[in-house]
């Protein structure tokens, strides 16, 4: 298992942090998945994003592949059970109204929870990812005193932990396979 930490994925959570403090992120880890069969996975065909802009970027990683999305529909979080099958996946996504973590095996959801309410989480081996949880600092119980401001970069840990997939600053500032997700968006 990997040794990733908060500090890990500092940066990412910042890409997607504003001045305001609102994060809007979701991320897919893929394990063993090419950028194009990840995208071909969930509907998306390779090309340039649509005229709202919203779309996903395929990014090659060290291990798997990692999907970004962007936009707000949860497209790459919600289709994690998809991405998994033959393999695993760790999506994680954070708004600023809600926030998730799901790690799917081979098509089947292991586990879900939301970043602040580990204590509630779900799933057919909902414990499976605990000692990751702990060694990150996570709250599992509900005991701890205050949240950690760090929520959002743990669990982007987590998910490189659960799958072996690193994304580093370099590979996520160079190339991507981009597809957009207009015909997906649920609020149509």
């Amino acid at each position: 298992m990997s040794s990733a930490t908060a500090a890990t994925y500092a940066w990412l959570y910042r890409e997607f942090t504003d001045d305001a403090d609102d994060t809007w992120l979701y991320a897919s880890f893929i394990r063993d998945l090419s950028p194009e069969d990840a995208l071909q996975r969930i509907d998306i065909a390779p090309g340039p994003l649509g005229e709202s802009g919203f779309g996903v970027s395929a990014i090659g990683a060290d291990g798997g592949t990692v999907l970004i999305e962007c936009g707000w529909a949860g497209i790459v979080y919600d289709k994690a059970n998809l991405l998994s099958v033959g393999t695993v996946a760790a999506s994680v996504f954070a708004t600023t109204t809600d926030d998730g973590f799901t790690y799917c095996v081979d098509g089947q959801v292991v586990t879900t929870f939301d970043l602040y309410s580990y204590l509630y989480r779900r799933g057919s081996d909902p414990d499976r990812l605990e000692s990751g949880v702990k060694a990150l600092g996570m709250d599992v119980d509900g005991e701890l005193p205050e949240f950690p401001d760090d929520a959002v970069s743990r669990a982007l840990a987590l998910a490189e932990r659960a799958t072996g997939v690193h994304l580093s600053p370099a590979r996520y500032a160079g190339p991507a396979l981009l597809g957009p997700t207009e015909h997906l968006d649920p609020y149509r």
